[in-house]
């Protein structure tokens, strides 16, 4: 989960909070106590946390309990109101320009990951129906240029190089030719890693930027560097005017100093975070959903999203229908698990689900295909009667079935236990979506 350590101590720190019939400043200074050694932990800048604090504070002293909340979630909506704040308020969007082609120019560090995220970038573009082009003008990192001539590859994304040039001036120029022609939108340039202390390599930074008129100059940071990236991002803007911040390695940054800081001291949005090494794994920032997964209220939209991305609409129609129903039979088990290949790893969307507490031992679980491989076996084994009605499988049938599929009884034990914990879940689920009128009813936890 993205930032799991703080997320963790918030929600502990938070749920002291809970059957308060009043909020003193007592309470309240005990609380933003914890909430600030929290964050600092995290690395987060400390006249960011200082800022943060005095205004939860101001909000949260003194304040009655209001109709239909304890105390205690009172200050977890006021945290989560703050928090977003903080990150931005909502998402930010490429600008994009009503005479094309748009042009990103990607900046950063060595080793940052700028040429990945280059092509992640342009596969977003691909699959928000745009017709991207790469730049590759990094001329000095031996096989930069081949990195990402193989990325598009992979990615069936088009790519502008030129192994004769050597100004990345020069290229940038010839690949604005190029885009024109051809008729691509966006143009996203790679650029060499720099430090920003090396003024030669940042004035030709420069350079490019007046040649290319780029609108959009985002910085890409590893988010894993906390506060360094923070000092990184406050540098690159000062000399370039940066128009925003890609975040990578955020799915191994378990602290969050990066996210919660960069808004705030930069004044940059952040606009894509880096959750992974698919080449969908490039998100767009929503500060309200962050802030939403930082305090356990998890982050539906996403899971949404995900779906319509890999699902069919036809599929997911009936999925809705047996989640209402609780009509879960181990043939929609297979199925679910073929798809959820496709939407990501289970147990990130475990942690995106609201109250996941109970499904906390599947943290780390993975879908591997040989092991669908077996349990479509095992299914394919079993009689209708039994597929839909798995309580009726005793042991004789359990020995019956394993024979059928060439596998074990203990690992038709194993199934039917996984089963068991998946129909548990899509019931879970189901009471989520449950609400009038077949909207999700979203509240915020008790304390």
């Amino acid at each position: 989960m993205l930032f799991s350590s703080l997320a963790e101590k918030l929600q502990n720190t938070l749920r002291k909070l809970k059957g308060k019939g009043k909020l003193t400043e007592s309470d309240v200074n005990e609380a933003l106590r914890e909430i600030r050694l929290a964050l600092l932990e995290a690395d987060v800048n400390f006249k960011v946390v200082k800022d943060f604090l005095a205004r939860v504070k101001e909000r949260a002293v003194g304040q009655e309990v209001q109709q239909s909340l304890t105390p205690g979630q009172q200050v977890v909506k006021i945290v989560y109101e703050e928090l977003t704040a903080l990150m931005g308020g909502g998402e930010t969007k490429i600008k994009w320009t009503g005479h094309p082609p748009t042009v990103i120019m990607l900046v950063g560090l060595q080793g940052a990951g700028k040429t990945t995220t280059a092509a992640k970038v342009a596969y977003y573009c691909q699959k928000q129906g745009r017709r991207p082009l790469l730049v590759a003008a990094d001329v000095y990192r031996p096989a930069a240029i081949r990195q990402l001539q193989v990325l598009g590859e992979q990615l069936k994304l088009p790519v502008f190089s030129s192994e004769q040039e050597k100004s990345p001036v020069r290229i940038v120029r010839l690949a604005l030719e190029e885009a024109s022609r051809l008729g691509h939108d966006p143009v996203i340039v790679d650029t060499a890693g720099r430090l920003h202390i090396n003024e030669e390599m940042m004035a030709e930074l420069g350079a490019m930027k007046e040649a290319a008129r780029p609108h959009e100059i985002l910085l890409v940071l590893d988010a894993m560097t906390g506060q360094d990236a923070v000092r990184v991002a406050e540098a690159f803007h000062r000399q370039l005017g940066l128009t925003g911040v890609i975040l990578t390695k955020l799915d191994g940054d378990t602290r969050g100093g990066a996210a919660l800081s960069v808004r705030a001291v930069t004044g940059c949005p952040i606009k894509f975070i880096g959750v992974g090494e698919r080449p969908d794994a490039l998100e767009a920032f929503h500060p309200d959903r962050i802030a939403s997964r930082i305090l356990g209220m998890g982050d539906v939209l996403t899971i949404i999203e995900k779906a319509q991305a890999a699902i069919d609409r036809d599929e997911a129609l009936e999925f809705q229908r047996k989640l209402r129903q609780q009509d879960f039979t181990l043939e929609d088990f297979l199925r679910q698990l073929k798809q959820v290949q496709k939407v990501g790893p289970l147990d990130e969307l475990l942690g995106l689900l609201p109250g996941t507490g109970p499904w906390k031992h599947l943290k780390g679980l993975q879908v591997d295909p040989k092991e669908i491989v077996h349990i479509e076996a095992i299914i394919q084994s079993m009689t209708p009667e039994e597929r839909r009605n798995p309580g009726i499988i005793n042991a004789s049938r359990r020995r019956r079935i394993a024979a059928g599929s060439g596998t074990t009884v203990q690992e038709v034990n194993r199934l039917l236990r996984q089963f068991d914990e998946a129909r548990r879940l899509m019931q879970h689920l189901g009471d989520l979506a449950g609400g009038k009128k077949g909207k999700v009813k979203v509240k915020f936890p008790p304390g």
